[in-house]
């Protein structure tokens, strides 16, 4: 039997991992629990799960020190000349600091400016459980997703435990293969680098840009990886040599 739910779910995770920046929105501490929003940079925990570095002088970290519940708006319409008619995902949520040496790291390689300030008395990683999100996948397209659907479809731990050597290997030694994957997606910039491997795809950062290569099957170890960025590569070529339509 066909999941109808399983697109928006895809719809859902590729968000969250693709976005490197949302909307936060926290209970304010006072008697009238107004809601705050705040913009934050964001990062995925191999999971899935957003992770934030947030400061304890502000606001919002205040807030979630009080009342844990969070809402996060993934933004995909940026750009679009019909911004309503993009994706976006509001996840719901409850934050907590997190000592996760594996998650700080992906957190500063996907932003690895914050490495200037990561390591103040005041800066902690936090973690967001999600509990449900709602998508707006276009215009009549909506779905509410629970948890259940947000991680991962395959078990993330194997490709976690080898993602820095992934990363590593290919920014030192295939970094002609990381242009190849941003020239598909439109990028002439010779400079992007790997952030990330995840179970459905790898992230690509150059200064303040960042990219998403979704896989064309979950793969669940450096093996599986290795032969998709493989074919990734082969499907690059083959379209970058294809003479324009005329």
């Amino acid at each position: 039997m066909t999941d109808d739910l399983e697109p928006y779910a895809r719809d859902a995770r590729r968000l969250m991992r693709a976005i490197d920046r949302a909307a936060l929105a926290t209970v304010q501490r006072d008697a009238a629990g107004w809601p705050l929003a705040s913009l934050v940079l964001v990062a995925s925990d191999a999971a899935g799960r957003p992770l934030l570095l947030l400061s304890d002088l502000a606001d919002h970290s205040r807030n979630i020190a009080a009342d844990g519940r969070v809402s996060l708006l993934f933004d995909g319409t940026v750009g679009l000349d019909r911004p309503l008619a993009g994706q976006r995902l509001s996840l719901l949520g409850r934050a907590a600091i997190v000592e996760d040496g594996a998650a700080r790291a992906r957190y500063l390689a996907r932003h690895p400016d914050a490495a200037a300030y990561a390591g103040f008395g005041d800066f902690r990683l936090y973690r967001v459980e999600p509990e449900r999100a709602h998508l707006v996948a276009g215009f009549g397209r909506i779905r509410w997703i629970g948890a259940d659907r947000l991680g991962p479809p395959a078990d993330p731990v194997a490709l976690a435990e080898a993602e820095a050597g992934i990363v590593a290997h290919m920014n030192a030694d295939h970094c002609d293969a990381v242009q190849l994957y941003a020239r598909v997606a439109g990028s002439r910039e010779p400079g992007w680098r790997m952030t990330g491997v995840d179970v459905e795809g790898c992230d690509l950062r150059f200064g303040a840009a960042v990219l998403r290569v979704d896989f064309a099957e979950p793969c669940a170890d450096a093996g599986a990886v290795r032969k998709e960025l493989v074919r990734q590569v082969r499907a690059a070529r083959a379209a970058l040599t294809q003479p324009a339509a005329v």
